[in-house]
């Protein structure tokens, strides 16, 4: 209780807990939508959805969307009405967009550099070559190729949790501004399930902060 309670008192931390509450809802309402019945209970989501989405606007961090996200909260409650909705909303995507990959590229950089260590500790303990077995094909030779780079960034990324969960963070959170850009469509149940994995990868970097990723 009492590490709920400094999680909790932690900026960072409740903004975490009003993310996943935000997608969980957001998931839920796409798995119920279809089904007869449910209207009442897919209305009370939505709102509680807009409610804590709502919540979440003084504890954005990012300057630029911080600024985006500002106005259009603004305009959702009435306060700036002429505000062009549409065009502060993908001008936060943008901005967030262009944020998460280069905070993507960033990890396949440090995933490359685990990759090449994991390599030559390989290649030390490997002296002599492997020898080819009878029937050794080119095709063979291309699906063990392509096992072992999978192995190798199975074992790099397993060998560093904070490297797994940041770009599992980042890779989540990119589906939803690819939506709103169009570049990559999803539906809300697409979109909720990466939130809110995203915000339980958030959860554990805050709460466990030698989980968060250090760049060398």
């Amino acid at each position: 209780m009492d590490a709920f309670t400094r999680f909790t008192n932690q900026t960072q931390g409740r903004d975490r807990l009003f993310r996943a509450t935000q997608y969980t809802c957001m998931l839920l309402r796409y798995l119920l939508e279809p089904k007869a019945g449910k209207e009442n209970v897919v209305m009370k989501l939505k709102k509680l959805e807009s409610s804590v989405s709502t919540g979440r606007k003084s504890n954005l961090n990012r300057v630029v969307y911080f600024i985006c996200d500002t106005i259009l909260w603004v305009r959702s409650v009435g306060l700036a009405s002429h505000v062009n909705k549409e065009k502060w909303r993908m001008w936060a995507a943008r901005h967030y967009c262009c944020f998460l990959l280069l905070s993507l590229a960033r990890d396949l950089y440090e995933i490359s550099l685990q990759m090449e260590q994991a390599t030559r500790d390989g290649a030390e303990r490997e002296k002599s070559p492997p020898q080819d077995p009878p029937g050794y094909s080119v095709a063979d030779e291309e699906t063990e190729w392509l096992q072992s780079f999978l192995l190798l960034v199975f074992r790099s990324l397993r060998k560093h949790p904070p490297l797994l969960l940041d770009t599992v963070k980042n890779f989540c959170d990119i589906l939803n501004p690819l939506d709103q850009l169009g570049i990559y469509k999803s539906n809300p149940g697409i979109i909720g399930l990466g939130g809110l994995v995203s915000s339980l990868a958030g959860i554990i970097i805050v709460a466990y902060p030698h989980m968060k990723l250090k760049t060398q």
